[in-house]
């Protein structure tokens, strides 16, 4: 179960559609409209889509912020390498190697048919 503020609840599951309010058409609270399978117009919560997203269990940013935080980590052991004059090309190209191969996609098999 999903909270929508306003003391509304839905299951995750029957959630089809999120539509963010645009600054005209917020007010007391309401964020967004949410179209739930079985009910025919949309209900308004006062949470934001990223909130309803998130608490369903689908969190897009986590993927992208972990390979950041590797990158910015490599970043950092370039520049102290740098620094103290220890310049390990092999880990350090090592570990770029991986920080590429997790932001590519994998080559789809080909299909028989």
């Amino acid at each position: 179960m999903i909270f929508l503020g306003f003391g509304k609840y839905v299951r995750a599951d029957k959630i089809y559609a999120l539509e963010p309010l645009g600054p005209g058409q917020r007010g007391h609270g309401a964020r967004t409209r949410v179209w739930v399978e079985g009910i025919a117009e949309p209900i308004v919560a006062s949470r934001t889509e990223r909130a309803i997203v998130a608490a369903m269990g689908v969190n897009p940013a986590a993927e992208s912020t972990a390979i950041l935080d590797d990158a910015l980590d490599l970043a950092h052991r370039v520049a102290d390498a740098a620094e103290q004059g220890r310049f390990d090309v092999v880990d350090l190209g090592r570990r770029a190697r991986r920080l590429l191969e997790a932001t590519t996609r994998p080559a789809e098999p080909e299909s028989l048919f």
